[in-house]
């Protein structure tokens, strides 16, 4: 069973230098297909490495685990400036996911624009929950409060897509702002671990800027909406919600590891909650 020695081990060693499975193989003293199942449950439970494989679908195919850090998100300076934006914004108002679709090229992808009532459709509903459900390795979410969790048509919830990807061994990761308002849909969300009995919904607090679900390598949506109160006269007529679709598989990497940046530094919700339960009045208020 994978823990926190063996972990290190491998981390350790990943960090020198690139290493095959069969190096990490002998490392751990483990089978070729055990340290692969290691290296893919460090992946996508910490983020500190990723695996490529080489000459894939051939009898020399070739596994590669290699360090995912934080140097490898500055490869460019708009990047660089895009990441530092991220990083010390708290609110959605605080950056617009345009300064990155903006650098996409073309045929790697789309957008829409929502009046409130398409927002709020079933179609539209319908349309995340099947990107949600094509899921097949990982989904990360970088969230405001999880009020998109409650998005729901008739009696089926985002929640409860999330939950069957769970039960599936599709691990959901999440950012997101844990604080007295909205504890109710963080606590909903968690609640998905106990009932199947396994962690396969892990939440972590944090203030920034994004709202977005990254899709295994395949595609990043973005949501930003944009209100008449906050612009002037006859600027914006009616609110508006902008979906951008992201398939460049270079940004999607980009986009993970800035999710992993903030994931690794921030605290988890369990943790955040006991805190805020344990303060002084709390109780009135539940």
């Amino acid at each position: 069973m994978l823990n926190a020695k063996i972990t290190k081990k491998i981390n350790d060693s990943v960090y020198q230098k690139p290493r095959t499975i069969q190096e990490i193989s002998h490392l751990i003293k483990k089978s070729w297909r055990t340290a692969s199942r290691y290296v893919q449950q460090i992946s996508k439970e910490h983020g500190t490495i990723s695996v490529r494989t080489f000459r894939k679908g051939t009898r020399g195919a070739l596994k590669i685990a290699y360090w995912n850090n934080i140097e490898r998100i500055h490869s460019t300076e708009f990047r660089r400036h895009l990441f530092e934006q991220i990083r010390s914004g708290k609110n959605k108002a605080d950056f617009s996911p345009s300064e990155i679709y903006q650098y996409v090229d073309e045929k790697n992808k789309a957008a829409k624009i929502l009046t409130d009532e398409q927002y709020t459709s079933k179609e539209n509903f319908e349309d995340y929950m099947n990107l949600l459900r094509s899921a097949e390795s990982q989904v990360l979410f970088f969230s405001g409060n999880l009020t998109w969790s409650n998005m729901g048509h008739h009696d089926i919830k985002i929640r409860s897509i999330v939950e069957e990807l769970a039960e599936k061994n599709i691990p959901s990761k999440i950012l997101t702002r844990v604080e007295i308002p909205g504890l109710a849909s963080i606590k909903n969300i968690l609640a998905i671990n106990t009932r199947l009995g396994k962690k396969g919904i892990r939440v972590r607090h944090c203030f920034q800027p994004l709202r977005a679900t990254i899709v295994d390598n395949k595609v990043a949506v973005f949501k930003e909406t944009q209100d008449p109160e906050n612009y002037k006269g006859d600027e914006l007529k009616e609110k508006i919600t902008i979906i951008y679709y992201i398939y460049d598989k270079e940004w999607i990497e980009w986009l993970q590891k800035v999710f992993w940046n903030l994931y690794r530094v921030s605290i988890s919700a369990n943790k955040r909650i006991k805190d805020i339960e344990k303060i002084k009045g709390f109780t009135s208020l539940s």
